[in-house]
């Protein structure tokens, strides 16, 4: 018997709509003006660091798309309540990792890769736990893709060099998660 539900066939448009439209105009429909800055550091530091600026676009787009994405599904309410607590542990590994960068920044010479690539790795397993029955393969790629970019070592190293060339982004990108978090955004 063939099982044909027009509503999940509005959601796979829209996901698969929105992923299309990861561009920069579009981001603004979606993500508010602080976020926004954020990624365009993240951007910036991308490809300062990489010295791409094809592989930094692409990091950006991929985090834009399966950002949107998990809206769209959380609008929706397709979230189990056994993934709503993971949508909620991911979310305060988030925080403390935004916490945890901020603290960094303040404090020179406090910075630790290894605690930043721990919270990094966390958030992007707890990630694919949740949308693990939602996403295609190729998104659960796109989410490998953005946290293991921004968990590189020497990236993390290089961003948190005091009077490094990524210094003045990292300040960028700190001054926008305090305002966030301020906001109870994140």
């Amino acid at each position: 018997m063939e099982s044909f539900s027009s509503k999940d066939m509005a959601l796979k448009a829209q996901k698969k709509i929105l992923s299309s439209m990861a561009s920069k105009s579009m981001v603004h429909m979606f993500i508010d003006d602080t976020s926004s800055e954020i990624l365009d550091e993240l951007y910036r530091v991308s490809k300062v660091h990489s010295g791409n600026r094809t592989e930094a676009q692409k990091v950006v787009k991929d985090l834009i798309k399966v950002a949107v994405k998990i809206g769209v599904l959380y609008r929706h309410n397709r979230f189990s309540a056994e993934e709503l607590g993971l949508a909620e542990d991911f979310k305060k590994k988030l925080h403390q990792g935004a916490m945890t960068a901020i603290s960094f920044h303040e404090v020179d010479f406090t910075f630790d890769k290894a605690v930043m690539e721990e919270i990094l790795t966390d958030c992007r397993d707890t990630l694919l736990k949740l949308v693990e029955k939602h996403l295609t393969p190729k998104s659960h790629g796109r989410i490998k893709h953005v946290f293991n970019h921004y968990a590189d070592a020497d990236l993390l190293t290089n961003l948190y060099t005091p009077d490094g060339p990524l210094r003045n982004h990292l300040t960028k990108i700190c001054t926008g998660l305090n305002k966030l978090v301020e906001e109870g955004k994140l």
